[in-house]
C-alpha cells in the first residue's frame, strides 16, 4: 500500500478529535442534539485550522443514524460511506475551479431532489471567495431558501471578497490559528502512534513554523522524518531540513551588529549562506527574534509570554541593556521591509547584506527614526578620537621628557571679553566654528548668534537635538577654547533653541546680522 501524509492519515473523523476550536465543535453539537440546524454556514479562517475537516464531521453528524452526544458514531453505513467518499449526499466544490454561473446553476437543479439516503445533502463549497459575481447572485436564491433537506457549508481564507448579501445569509464562524502548545501536543501524540523518536525542542520549533496551521506542522514533521529516517529527529536537524537558523547565531550576528562590525556581520552571512540556510526564513525568524528583545525592553515579567528557555531569556535580557528602544524599532521596521522584498527577489542575498550595513552605518539611512542612532554612532567615533588624541599627546610628553615642566606651568587667567570683543568673536564666528570638532562643526553651521549679556554669547540652534549636542560641557568647553586662541579674552558660552511653531527672529536678536551690515560712510 501507498504511503499517506502524517495530515491525511491522522486527518480528525470526530469533533473530539479536532483541536484548537473548541468554541465553534461546542456550537455544533449544540445545535445537532437539539436539532437547530442551520441552512447555510461559513467558515472562515487561515489554512490549515480545520475548515473542511469540521464541515466533512457535520455532513457526517448529521447524517448519522446513532449520534453520540452531537458527534458521528463512525460505524453506521452513512459514516462509512461519508468518510469513504461514496456518499451521494455529501458534494465537495472547489470554487476555484469551478466558479462560474453555470456550476451553480446545476447545483440549484440538483436541490429539487431529496437525498436517496440519510437526512441531509450537505454541499461543502471550498474557496468560495474565488466564485464569480455572476456566481455568487445566482447562488443567493437558493442560500436564501433552500429546501430543509440541504446544508451549504462555505469555506473560505479571504472572508473579505465575499459579499455582503451572502454573508448574511450564514451563521459565520471564525476558526483561529491553533497555538503552539497545542500542534506539539498533538504531534507529540502523533509521534508516540507512529513510533518515531522526536526531540520535544525540535517539535516546539515545527509548530512555531507552521504559523498556527496544524496541516502545515504536519507537512514539516513528514518532510523532517523523512530527511532522517530511522533516526531521532533532533532540533538541530529541523533547522537544517527548514533552513533555518539557531538563535545563538542570531545573538552573535546582533552582538556585531551592536559593535558596528561590518566584517563580521558580513562573514556571519557568508556562513549561513554556505551552510544552505534559506535567506527570507532567516529574516523572518531574525525579525521576530528581534521582536522579543523588545518585549523584553519595553515589558516587566514577560517571561511567561515569550516562548523561551531560561538560558535564551537570560541572554535576551542581557542583550536588551545593550539596546535602546529607538534603535531596536529600526532594526525591525528595516527586517520588516526586507522581508517582503526578498518574497520576489532575486538576489537575496545582496538585499539581505545590504540591510545588515545600514544597522551598523545608520548615516546611510535619512529617515527621523534613525536621527538618535545616527548621532550615537557620531559620539562613538568623537569619543574614540578624542581619546586616542589625548593618549598620543600624553606620550609625546613622556617622551620629551616635559611631563614636569607642562605640569608645573600653569595656565595664564583671561580678562573677561568686553562687548567690543563679543563683536569680534562674532565676525570671527564662522572660521572659528569651522575648527571645532567633526559632530560640532556640523551643528555649529546652522547656528545663529545673539547677545546674552556683557561676557557672554548666546548661540541659538534651530531645534532641541541641536542644542542638547552643542550645550554639552565638552562641546562649550572645546568652542570657548577656540575662541579664548583667536581673541585671548574669555567669552562664556550660552546655548538655546528657537522654540517649535516660531522664528528665530520672533524670540532672539540676530547680532550676526547686525554687525556684518554695519556700514562706515567717511567724509
Amino acid at each position: 500500500m501507498s504511503y499517506t501524509a502524517l495530515y491525511r492519515k491522522f486527518r480528525p473523523a470526530e469533533f473530539e478529535d479536532v483541536k484548537g476550536q473548541e468554541h465553534i465543535i461546542t456550537t455544533l453539537k449544540n445545535q445537532i442534539q437539539a436539532n437547530r440546524i442551520g441552512h447555510a454556514y461559513l467558515f472562515c479562517g487561515t489554512r490549515g485550522t480545520g475548515k473542511t475537516t469540521v464541515a466533512k464531521i457535520f455532513a457526517k453528524a448529521v447524517n448519522c443514524e446513532n449520534p453520540v452526544y452531537g458527534s458521528p458514531c463512525g460505524e453506521c453505513a452513512m459514516c462509512r460511506s461519508i468518510a469513504a467518499g461514496t456518499s451521494m449526499n455529501v458534494i465537495e466544490i472547489d470554487a476555484a475551479s469551478n466558479n462560474g454561473v453555470d456550476n451553480i446553476r446545476e447545483i440549484r437543479e440538483e436541490v429539487a431532489y431529496r437525498p436517496t439516503e440519510g437526512k441531509y445533502k450537505v454541499y461543502i463549497i471550498d474557496e468560495v471567495h474565488m466564485l464569480s459575481i455572476g456566481a455568487f447572485n445566482a447562488l443567493l436564491k437558493t442560500l436564501e431558501e433552500p429546501p430543509e433537506y440541504v446544508i451549504f457549508i462555505l469555506a473560505t481564507t479571504e472572508v473579505h471578497k465575499i459579499p455582503i448579501t451572502i454573508l448574511s445569509r450564514c451563521q459565520h464562524y471564525d476558526f483561529k490559528r491553533i497555538s503552539i502548545e497545542t500542534i506539539t501536543d498533538r504531534m507529540k501524540e502523533l509521534m508516540q502512534e507512529e513510533k518515531v523518536e522526536v526531540e520535544e525542542k525540535a517539535l516546539r520549533y515545527i509548530a512555531k513554523a507552521a504559523d498556527g496551521s496544524m496541516r502545515d506542522a504536519l507537512s514539516l514533521l513528514d518532510q523532517c522524518i523523512a530527511f532522517y529516517l530511522g533516526q531521532t529527529l533532533t532540533y538541530d536537524h529541523v533547522l537544517e531540513v527548514l533552513g533555518a537558523v539557531d538563535t545563538d547565531v542570531f545573538s552573535k550576528l546582533l552582538r556585531n551588529i551592536i559593535s558596528r562590525d561590518v566584517p563580521k556581520v558580513l562573514d556571519t552571512v557568508e556562513d549561513l549562506v554556505m551552510q544552505g540556510r534559506e535567506l527570507t526564513q532567516l529574516s523572518a525568524d531574525f525579525t521576530w527574534y528581534l521582536r522579543n528583545l523588545l518585549l523584553v525592553k519595553t515589558s516587566d515579567h514577560i517571561e511567561d509570554v515569550l516562548d523561551v528557555s531560561t538560558e535564551n531569556m537570560i541572554q535576551l535580557q542581557e542583550e536588551a541593556q545593550m539596546l535602546e528602544t529607538d534603535m531596536l524599532l529600526r532594526y525591525i521596521r528595516i527586517f520588516s521591509e526586507l522581508s517582503g522584498q526578498l518574497k520576489y527577489a532575486v538576489q537575496k542575498r545582496v538585499l539581505l547584506e545590504v540591510a545588515l550595513i545600514k544597522l551598523c552605518t545608520p548615516a546611510m539611512e535619512t529617515s527621523s527614526d534613525t536621527l538618535l542612532d545616527r548621532i550615537r554612532a557620531l559620539e562613538e567615533k568623537v569619543e574614540q578620537g578624542t581619546a586616542g588624541g589625548v593618549q598620543e599627546r600624553i606620550v609625546y610628553v613622556k617622551e620629551e621628557g616635559q611631563m614636569s615642566g607642562a605640569e608645573s606651568q600653569s595656565k595664564p587667567e583671561l580678562p573677561n571679553a568686553v562687548p567690543e570683543d563679543v563683536q569680534e568673536v562674532v565676525k570671527n564666528f564662522r572660521p572659528i566654528a569651522n575648527e571645532a570638532s567633526g559632530m560640532l562643526r556640523t551643528y555649529l553651521k546652522r547656528a545663529r548668534l545673539s547677545l546674552a549679556g556683557d561676557n557672554r554669547l548666546m548661540i541659538v540652534m534651530p531645534d532641541a537635538i541641536g542644542a542638547d549636542v552643542v550645550g554639552r560641557e565638552d562641546s562649550r568647553r572645546e568652542l570657548e577654547s577656540l575662541i579664548e586662541n583667536r581673541i585671548g579674552k574669555k567669552v562664556e558660552i550660552e546655548v538655546r533653541h528657537v522654540e517649535e511653531g516660531r522664528r528665530f527672529e520672533d524670540s532672539f536678536v540676530d547680532i550676526e546680522k547686525k554687525i556684518n551690515m554695519e556700514i562706515i560712510v567717511e567724509d
